[in-house]
């Protein structure tokens, strides 16, 4: 896990866009999987509009792997809710009190397009951007230095989490600690595993609290770069247009669910 990240260095034009670019496609695709009309809207946009995205941004297999572990937790306990605890229905089978439900396996599938759809979308764009070239961006565009940190520190947060776990683990490993083997010793492990990480936690909570103040966030002075975030005038419009689409889009939505 790099210090960057879920971000994957490619030379690609999808990593080429401007931050800004991709964070309103992110909230566009996102919208229009959430209001357009249709059960399967959300897997269409995957298939088609998403994961050829990640196959031009040269991610394809890295998206595929990252939105497939992600989604799994979230999948088996949306199918095992609404398949077997669904009121009255269809039947797929009958055993004992089983009694799973045809309609409550297609509100399942439906559910996890959409979940698979928010997963994909926020992990093509983690793994297209730079965390810092999004923060300054961000500063550019008018966002306070304070909130502009604390949306890149949410996009690290998970990589962060499990690259301080592993160092844990690797640790305890070294003093003698029993990891691997039945779930009495797995469930052992749990307590010299989440202590360190917890409060290991804490430290880098208070660590990046001095961070902000050192690098004077709160300052009110205008603030400088070494860093150029490319534009052009295309990008320029094709964000106004973006906009545009995220406000009808959710003007559509409303109108047909009313």
């Amino acid at each position: 896990m790099n210090a960057l990240g879920m971000y994957v260095a490619r030379e690609s034009g999808l990593h080429s866009l401007h931050p800004l670019t991709k964070v309103l496609l992110t909230l566009l695709f996102i919208t229009a999987g959430l209001t357009l009309p249709g059960n399967w809207t959300g897997y269409f946009i995957v298939a088609f509009i998403v994961f050829p995205l990640a196959f031009w941004g040269r991610v394809v297999s890295n998206l595929f792997s990252a939105t497939w572990k992600v989604s799994l937790p979230f999948a088996i306990s949306v199918i095992l809710i609404h398949g077997f605890f669904w009121g009255e229905g269809t039947p797929v089978f009958e055993v004992g009190i089983l009694s799973p439900k045809w309609e409550g396996a297609i509100f399942a599938a439906i559910s996890m397009g959409r979940i698979i759809l928010v997963m994909s979308v926020f992990l093509l764009f983690s793994m297209t951007t730079r965390p810092d070239a999004l923060m300054i961006t961000l500063k550019q565009a008018g966002v306070p230095s304070s909130i502009a940190y604390i949306i890149v520190t949410t996009l690290q947060i998970a990589p962060s989490f499990q690259r301080k776990a592993l160092t844990i683990l690797d640790a305890q490993r070294s003093r003698g600690l029993e990891t691997e083997g039945n779930l009495y010793i797995r469930a052992k492990a749990l307590i010299p595993l989440i202590l360190p990480l917890v409060l290991g936690s804490l430290m880098e909570v208070e660590e990046r609290a001095i961070a902000i103040e050192a690098r004077g966030f709160n300052s009110g002075k205008k603030e400088t770069s070494l860093i150029e975030i490319p534009d052009t005038p295309l990008q320029k419009n094709i964000r106004r247009i973006v906009i545009f689409s995220i406000f009808g889009l959710i003007v559509l939505g409303v109108l047909w669910r009313l």
